[in-house]
């Protein structure tokens, strides 16, 4: 029977509201249609139609078929990418897909250059829809172990209309970030099935077969997830999809899609086939690793830009040799979901040199020392004739180095703290000394050679303190540095000033000499020099041994802070002279005023943490319970013995427990508890890009279950790995307080204060 006549037999047979309403759905479906389906099921999707409201956007039945096979027919409101998030919601809900027939039914179906859906520039919101509809009717079958009773249905119902309606309000991201964690945890239990997915995909695209449509049939491996792979790899490419035909063949797919491109028209032109076929072909192999991503439906937006850079004309062929190694599939899956922040910084504004970086990764050692890493910076500047170009090229080394080790650390968690910390200084080392160069240079061709008031070379040396003074960087750390100079006195050149003058142009010519990506991301930090942020950037030599000194001006504070002074770059007796002072200033076996600093401690866990929070700095327990227990024992002990004179939290709380200080389980509950806090930390600084905000999530947010997968706790149910982490939380920073308390005393505010 032809279209016209099953038309008409319909017609006959239709009563009431079923046959007022026919004609417009006879309209607006595809002919061919009325042919395949039975009347019964055209009742009942008209029904659903005509049910469907802007509060209830989505309809929903379920009949059971025999072999333990379920029907499922959908009727909602239509949107850009929404076959794609249905069939990720399918395989979410433990379904797989055995066959079906999705249609979208609309006035304008015909007419592929009057799409329902709008389409746009690639980031930009989608309008609301227009009330075109899609009927899909899957046949699916549970997985082995997946049940699919009465209130799992509801709850799919009421999952699909969530999804519906951020659709309808044009947030597609949004919806893919909804559905993306609930996938991801449901194909992290079905890891060996996910290897289907790395089968390769044979993609046809035929124009003739139909005047309005372009047709892609596609023949694979069947896998659970390998619709909503393939699908949304469409969505991401913007391709609309009008009508869908699945089959299943054994293990294998066949399955045949009638889409059109952005503009409504056919897909054609050999270039947009073949771009078309391999990022169909590479989306859905990049789902095989979206479980190893720690925020899988991050790593799928991220991957969805990656492809726009990969599929250029002059880095597809790249794209195809690098893309076809797995393992490499599976560290850019890692990589992508872990930072947005790592994403803006690295993978989209240095892409020219992202590919020779991953592809150089698993070849690499441990990374380069600090000579090596010195003789390379050396070598990248060394052609710069202008201090702009100097500037550039530094920075560019500065940035590629900085996301090589970040990567390094993110993807090789068997690797130690010690050594990304040690990598991070190293750097920041090596680009200091680059800088002084090019920035001394600059001001005395401006202001001449700076001399002492007796003729001598006035010398000019760069501390670090607090993470770089004390070689413990890590991702995010600030750079706290101490500028300082010989003595007063003048320069020699035709505009002569004095020394003041030529070293705070030259400190303030470093700071923007290196470019900070972010903030607290390689950020210069003066806040530590004499007098704060009332003091000049440089100080004189003099000026400094009598604000450090036992008459002097500096605060309890400031003598704490000094603990982790070390000299860094420029002229190396003088900043040897400086340690020398550090030492005597702090070691001086003058008594340390242990109550003013508890008072401090007090402000910190009062002003600083938000009520019903925790901070991973300033909270009972936080990393700066250990970094000042260890700097008040180094003040009362330290002038007696001089093995305690570090910077390094590590080594003084080693040197601690070898003394007898402190007890040797103490001393190893402690640097457990300053490793575990200062990974959490890292954890926590990638997610969100700033050094400043160490709030836990709260431990029930998909949040801190990310943060979880970050740090390494996996588990099949996210929730139970994130309840892991909670609990040790709660263990190492409980028991890092209990022992400041027990040493110290309590912290609390002075008597009168």
């Amino acid at each position: 029977m032809n279209s016209k006549k099953a038309l008409e037999a319909i017609r006959k047979k239709l009563r009431g509201p079923d046959a007022a309403t026919f004609e417009e759905f006879a309209s607006r479906m595809d002919p061919d249609y009325f042919v395949r389906t039975p009347l019964s099921q055209i009742r009942l999707h008209l029904r659903m139609a005509r049910d469907l409201s802007a509060e209830h956007p989505a309809a929903v039945k379920f009949a059971r078929r025999p072999g333990g096979y379920i029907e499922i027919t959908i009727v909602a409101y239509d949107a850009f990418g929404e076959f794609s998030l249905i069939c990720g919601l399918l395989t979410a809900f433990g379904l797989d897909i055995q066959s079906g027939d999705v249609s979208t039914f609309s006035a304008r179906a015909a007419e592929p250059s009057a799409l329902p859906r709008a389409f746009r520039p690639r980031g930009a919101p989608l309008p609301r829809p227009a009330r075109e509809k899609i009927l899909d009717v899957f046949t699916v079958k549970p997985r082995e172990g997946d049940s699919f009773d009465a209130d799992r249905q509801s709850v799919f119902e009421r999952e699909l209309t969530r999804i519906v309606l951020l659709l309808a309000d044009g947030r597609i991201e949004k919806a893919r970030d909804h559905l993306n964690p609930m996938l991801a945890e449901v194909l992290e239990r079905a890891k060996g099935a996910l290897t289907g997915l790395l089968y390769p995909v044979e993609v046809t695209i035929d124009n003739r077969t139909d005047p309005k449509w372009t047709v892609m049939d596609v023949r694979s491996k069947d896998a659970p997830a390998f619709l909503y792979a393939f699908s949304n790899a469409l969505a991401m490419r913007n391709i609309y999809i009008h009508r869908v035909l699945i089959q299943g063949a054994g293990n294998e797919v066949r399955d045949r899609f009638f889409i059109a491109d952005r503009r409504g028209g056919k897909i054609e032109g050999k270039n947009e086939t073949e771009a078309l076929k391999m990022a169909v072909a590479l989306i859905k192999q990049f789902t095989r690793f979206l479980p190893g991503a720690p925020d899988p439906a991050m790593a799928f937006r991220h991957f969805d830009q990656f492809l726009d850079k990969l599929l250029e004309e002059k880095t597809r062929g790249k794209a195809v040799s690098f893309l076809r190694n797995k393992g490499r599939l599976d560290l850019l899956a890692r990589l992508l979901g872990t930072s947005d922040f790592l994403w803006e910084d690295f993978l989209r504004m240095q892409f020219e040199n992202l590919l020779p970086i991953l592809e150089d990764f698993r070849r690499e050692g441990p990374g380069a020392g600090r000579e090596q890493i010195r003789r390379a910076l050396r070598s990248a500047v060394s052609k710069a004739r202008e201090h702009e170009t100097a500037k550039r090229l530094l920075n560019e080394f500065k940035d590629r180095e900085m996301f090589r080790i970040d990567m390094r650390h993110l993807l090789e968690p068997s690797g130690s703290l010690s050594d990304f910390s040690a990598a991070l200084t190293d750097l920041a080392e090596a680009v200091l000394e680059e800088a002084v160069r090019f920035c001394r240079r600059e001001v005395v061709r401006k202001y001449g050679e700076p001399r002492l008031a007796g003729g001598r070379p006035c010398p000019f040396s760069i501390c670090g303190l607090g993470k770089f003074g004390g070689r413990e960087m890590g991702y995010a750390s600030d750079i706290e540095l101490f500028f300082l100079y010989g003595g007063s006195g003048r320069t020699r050149g035709k505009e002569s000033v004095e020394n003041s003058q030529l070293f705070q142009a030259l400190a303030q010519g470093m700071m923007e000499f290196l470019e900070a990506r972010q903030e607290g991301i390689f950020h210069i930090d003066l806040r530590l020099r004499p007098h704060g942020s009332a003091g000049p950037f440089a100080s004189p030599m003099p000026l400094i041994e009598s604000y450090y000194s036992a008459g002097g001006e500096a605060a309890p504070f400031e003598r704490q802070a000094l603990i982790k002074l070390r000299w860094v770059a420029g002229d190396p007796a003088l900043g040897r002279r400086m340690e020398a002072h550090r030492d005597r200033f702090v070691y001086s076996g003058e008594p340390w005023d242990l109550k003013t600093a508890l008072h401090l401690r007090h402000r910190q866990m009062t002003e600083m943490v938000e009520a019903g929070k925790r901070n991973l700095k300033y909270s009972a327990g936080g990393i700066i319970d250990i970094e000042y227990a260890v700097q008040y024992l180094q003040i009362q002990f330290g002038h007696r013995h001089r093995e305690l004179r570090t910077p390094h939290t590590l080594e003084a709380l080693a040197r601690l427990s070898r003394l007898g200080i402190i007890p040797e389980k103490t001393e190893a509950e402690l640097r457990e508890g300053y490793r575990f806090l200062r990974t959490l930390i890292d954890g926590m600084r990638m997610v969100r890009g700033n050094a400043r905000d160490l709030v836990l999530p709260d431990t029930g947010s998909d949040e801190f279950k990310y943060l979880a997968r970050r740090l390494g706790y996996r588990d099949a149910d996210w929730a139970k790995a994130a309840a892991r982490l909670a609990r040790d939380i709660e263990r190492q920073m409980d028991r890092v307080h209990r022992f400041f308390v027990n040493r110290f005393g309590k912290p609390g505010p002075v008597a009168g204060d």
